[in-house]
């Protein structure tokens, strides 16, 4: 009885500690995109879809990731390549659309990166096919006032 006991107790620690730090690659950018990026990514809300914000390698990185698996939050990523500004729908939250690739869209189970495709420099988020949909459109919804703040339009996604 005491080892099943000891057992349920050590199983909750091992499952929060797996977590572990998210790689978030560091994009080339010019001064004022780095700039923009890095406020924004000093205005991150502490949690997204209520899952708490995760340490990211390398610390300065711009962005941020919430949950396990995570969500993750990209700024001065490309714009999509298959976005096209005259025929591309987005899914708009808040004022700000959201790109989302149609395969990616009609799939509710798969992962998902939604792009701010009309802003510069270029804002995306990666959804893990275990929050959607509802962590999706939490996500955009949260990230939508920082993305206005920090980032300049310029094409309306919608």
């Amino acid at each position: 009885m005491r080892a099943r006991l000891a057992a349920l107790l050590v199983v909750p620690f091992l499952a929060a500690c797996s977590a572990g730090t998210v790689d978030i690659p560091t994009p080339d950018l010019d001064d004022t995109a780095r700039a923009a990026c890095e406020a924004f990514t000093a205005d991150l809300p502490p949690s997204i879809y209520e899952e708490p914000r995760r340490d990211v390698e390398p610390a300065d990185a711009l962005g941020g990731a919430y949950g396990d698996p995570a969500i993750v939050v990209r700024c001065g990523v490309p714009v999509p390549a298959d976005f096209d500004e005259a025929v591309s729908s987005c899914e708009v939250a808040n004022d700000v659309g959201w790109y989302v690739s149609p395969i990616d869209f009609d799939d509710q189970e798969a992962d998902v990166t939604l792009t701010a495709a009309g802003y510069r420099p270029v804002v995306e988020v990666s959804v893990p096919g275990s929050y959607r949909p509802n962590g999706t459109a939490a996500a955009i919804a949260q990230l939508a006032a920082t993305v206005e703040e920090h980032l300049t339009l310029v094409e309306n996604c919608d």
